[in-house]
């Protein structure tokens, strides 16, 4: 398990090392002075003080004080985690839309952040390489989706080499991206750079991108149906995520 961690970080360097959390879909704590209000089913406020801040990939976000073992304040998962900062001062938010809340906090001071790169699920760990996912996918490709044809491994483009490519049943090209393991964000960014550059390529504006993976974050499920391209939840060693895979496809949910 890699680790991450900061001492006593100025606020724009933890804003860094958080943004990159977020993109990688690690677990984060955040320890120092802050302020905490939320806004939602009812309002709270919280003066400064000295706390702890668990960020999860799942959208939950909790405080916690040194006393008690539950959190001052919370947020379920399915929530989403932004930070910025403000006015010389790290703030996170964790909001929802469905009820309307949202947590912010304010740190004053940080004295410790630590992003955890954590598997979400125990039968997620894998042992494979992505080479051992692209020869599951070749020998069959039905994995990736009915009718679809695997004409190229490695196609270079002008974004990098693309790792499988092909057509679907209806002759559209397909770029698809491999991943060993969970991932965020950053992983769609990197796909559409590969759609986007085959389009520019070839003059075709009907590319296709399909993204395949054990399993993405929240904010990385969001992109990739914002973008409209297919996720398959598929590791190099094991076989489709029965839960995942039914909730996955050209609109993937989490």
């Amino acid at each position: 398990m890699s680790v991450e961690t900061l001492h006593r970080p100025a606020h724009r360097d933890a804003l860094v090392a958080l943004e990159r959390a977020f993109d990688r879909g690690d677990m984060v704590v955040v320890f120092g002075r802050c302020t905490v209000e939320y806004d939602g089913r009812a309002s709270s406020s919280l003066g400064p003080g000295d706390r702890l801040l668990v960020l999860k990939p799942d959208g939950s976000a909790l405080v916690h004080t040194d006393e008690k073992r539950t959190p001052v304040n919370w947020q379920p998962p399915g929530s989403q985690h932004h930070a910025s900062v403000r006015e010389g001062r790290l703030r996170v938010r964790s909001k929802r839309t469905t009820p309307d809340e949202r947590l912010d906090v304010r740190f004053e001071r940080i004295d410790q952040l630590s992003a955890f790169a954590v598997s979400e699920r125990a039968e997620l760990a894998l042992t494979g390489s992505e080479e051992d996912l692209r020869t599951r996918i070749l020998d069959d490709p039905t994995l990736v989706e009915a009718g679809f044809e695997p004409l190229e491994t490695e196609r270079e483009t002008m974004a990098g080499p693309v790792d499988v490519f092909g057509r679907d049943d209806e002759g559209r090209a397909v770029v698809v991206e491999l991943k060993r393991r969970r991932v965020g964000p950053g992983a769609v960014r990197q796909l559409q750079g590969y759609v986007d550059a085959v389009g520019r390529e070839t003059g075709d504006e009907t590319v296709r991108g399909v993204l395949v993976a054990p399993s993405v974050t929240d904010r990385a499920a969001a992109l990739l149906e914002e973008n409209g391209f297919g996720f398959v939840a598929l590791g190099p060693d094991g076989g489709r995520d029965a839960d995942e895979a039914s909730a996955t496809g050209d609109s993937p949910e989490s």
